[in-house]
């Protein structure tokens, strides 16, 4: 399999997915949402001609455990899920964190801050509706926000389109995450489920795409 075929799969999975949320086809959802994950491993994979990142293999493994769990209804299968992403996202920091040039305190908590404002001020709009997942959405909301945080530090770092298109990445994420929490504990919404897998979907691309063009660097 070439690349352009294994993104044509990617690419067509994803739509399915998608298809399945708009029409409300609960099969095609079973079916696909597990398939992007798994095809962009593949994808992944033939892109890479030096040895694969193993960080962010674990990162893709862990997001395509998130999918499943999240496939399901219920307190427990809803704690699987963000705790799957929530290593995730550790997993990316790793990575995104062994392309800085340096490390400096003072720059790393001052470029936090805006980021730590924003799940600051999220977490205040969703509190009333959140319950018992208070304490487990500020953990992760600030682990995302840390994803946020290393990848605009390794931008200022290194300005480069590896550097630039992870920031993206980790930004696009971050609202993806923004809009579940929003249609989850606030105010479920037919189209707030479609941007939400747009968004995560060009998320893990645009982090798949920064990775492949920091090994070809």
């Amino acid at each position: 399999m070439n690349k352009k075929i294994a993104l044509f799969i990617f690419t067509s999975v994803a739509l399915f997915d998608m298809l399945g949320i708009i029409f409300e086809i609960e099969v095609l959802r079973l079916v696909f949402k597990p398939l992007i994950l798994l095809s962009l491993m593949a994808l992944y994979k033939i892109s890479t001609a030096r040895e694969t990142n193993n960080m962010y293999l674990l990162a893709l493994v862990f997001s395509f455990l998130g999918d499943v769990f999240l496939l399901f209804d219920g307190t427990l299968f809803f704690m699987l899920g963000l705790g799957s992403f929530l290593i995730a996202h550790l997993f990316f920091i790793k990575v995104v964190v062994s392309w800085w040039s340096e490390f400096k305190l003072q720059k790393i908590l001052l470029t936090a801050v805006p980021f730590m404002l924003l799940v600051a001020g999220l977490i205040v709009f969703l509190k009333d509706h959140l319950g018992e997942m208070l304490i487990p959405v500020i953990v992760y909301a600030m682990v995302i926000g840390t994803f946020g945080t290393v990848a605009t530090i390794v931008y200022k770092q290194r300005k480069t389109r590896y550097a630039a298109t992870v920031m993206l990445g980790a930004f696009v994420f971050m609202s993806s995450d923004t809009i579940l929490s929003i249609n989850l504990f606030y105010k479920p919404m037919m189209v707030l489920n479609i941007l939400v897998m747009v968004t995560y979907v060009l998320a893990q691309y645009l982090i798949y795409r920064a990775v492949v063009m920091k090994e070809e660097s």
